[in-house]
């Protein structure tokens, strides 16, 4: 039975060498279906850890009070005519709250952020001594402002990784000054090294304020948050009780719709989940069709082989070959196409996935990549199994007479 296998795989690799291109073209259907789904779990994976990060920037422990929802079909001029949110309300919810760990009012607005001769538009925060509570990054260098400089309004900064690289390189940032719209802060610390939001543009590049800093510089331009940190097996508790203050806060009669919006990460997650399947449902469908064009091209030109070598057959059955022998043979051969395809689509999406990384990181997955040869396989068997039964079902006698 061994020597058999071997036997079939040496013609088998014979005739698939002996006309390249005929089998490279022939096997095109695969490469592309082959291509297209691996090329499409790199990216759904690339996605997945920059979702993860992204995800874990925001905080799964975190609520986010504002007049907007991030995702919403309400008319534009509905939501901008909620009342804005207030600095205030900080302490109410922690009075009122059971669940609230931390809370910290955050204004942002762009702001032109400049260190001698170097120059950058972003986007800076105005917040609380409590706002490191609220977010999963730590501090690289030096520390946070405290409450009382807060309150006096100290002109001191904590810039993001990105602006540290920019504007100091390999220095030591902590204690120089920066200028925030042509106002001089000293840096008192500066973020962790973050990465990109959901791979498409980077939160290094940011400057934190004393929230009394940034009111009494900017006259309180730009638009509020509230974050509110709750543990997170409690979000949802957390999620309902807070609703209720806002309304209590607000006002707000029960038969009276709410007038801001609490959001969380779960509907980052529902978006997503919804990106991901328009992704994944795209690639599983050129990859069928892929397939399945490259399946009846392989069966079409396995026909024709079988018919070019019908005295072939005939000889072989003439000196002993069983009909299994001949089914198994061009059966193999079938499957040897489609293996070689499978591989060169596979080394075209590793090739491919190397520039995909250079986006967002990414790697192509271990267990896609065996499935995708095994699929490639499969449609080999499939596609072979009919030319291959009606090679070995020829008669020898009518095989040889073939011309």
């Amino acid at each position: 039975m061994i020597s058999l296998f071997y036997e079939n795989l040496k013609i088998s690799l014979v005739a698939v060498f002996a006309n390249k291109t005929k089998s490279l073209l022939t096997a095109l259907g695969i490469i592309i279906g082959v291509l297209s789904v691996t090329l499409m779990g790199t990216l759904i994976s690339g996605l997945d850890r920059s979702f993860e990060s992204s995800m874990s920037w925001l905080g799964k422990d975190i609520l986010y009070v504002s007049r907007y929802e991030w995702f919403s079909d309400m008319e534009w001029w509905e939501v901008k005519n909620r009342p804005r949110m207030r600095s205030e309300y900080v302490d109410k919810i922690k009075n009122l709250s059971k669940h609230a760990l931390a809370v910290s009012p955050v204004m942002q607005r762009t702001a032109s952020l400049s260190y001698e001769d170097k120059e950058t538009r972003t986007e800076i925060f105005g917040t609380n001594e409590e706002y490191m509570e609220t977010i999963s990054t730590d501090l690289d260098l030096g520390r946070f402002f405290s409450l009382s400089e807060d309150r006096n309004g100290s002109r001191v900064t904590i810039i993001g990784y990105g602006l540290k690289e920019a504007f100091f390189g390999f220095e030591n940032p902590i204690g120089k000054y920066i200028k925030i719209d042509n106002i001089k802060f000293r840096v008192i610390g500066v973020l962790e090294k973050q990465g990109k939001f959901l791979g498409l543009f980077s939160v290094d590049n940011q400057a934190i304020l004393p929230l009394g800093a940034y009111n009494r510089i900017f006259s309180k331009r730009g638009w509020m948050r509230l974050s509110v940190k709750v543990p997170e097996q409690k979000i949802e508790d957390g999620y309902d009780e807070i609703t209720g203050i806002m309304r209590q806060i607000r006002g707000l009669k029960p038969s009276e719709k709410s007038d801001f919006a609490i959001n969380k990460t779960k509907a980052f997650e529902a978006q997503y989940n919804k990106l991901k399947l328009a992704i994944g449902g795209t690639g599983y469908f050129i990859t069928l069709l892929s397939l399945i064009v490259g399946g009846i091209g392989i069966m079409n030109i396995m026909f024709v082989t079988v018919k070019e070598r019908t005295r072939e057959i005939g000889v072989r059955k003439a000196i002993g070959a069983t009909n299994g022998m001949i089914l198994s043979q061009f059966l193999m051969e079938a499957v040897t196409i489609c293996f070689f395809a499978g591989l060169i689509g596979l080394l075209a999406a590793y090739i491919i996935s190397l520039f995909i990384n250079q986006v967002f990181p990414s790697t192509l997955p271990l267990g896609l990549s065996l499935f995708s040869i095994f699929i490639s396989m499969f449609v080999g068997v499939v596609s072979g199994i009919v030319p291959a039964y009606k090679a070995s079902k020829l008669d020898p006698i009518d095989a040889l007479r073939y011309e």
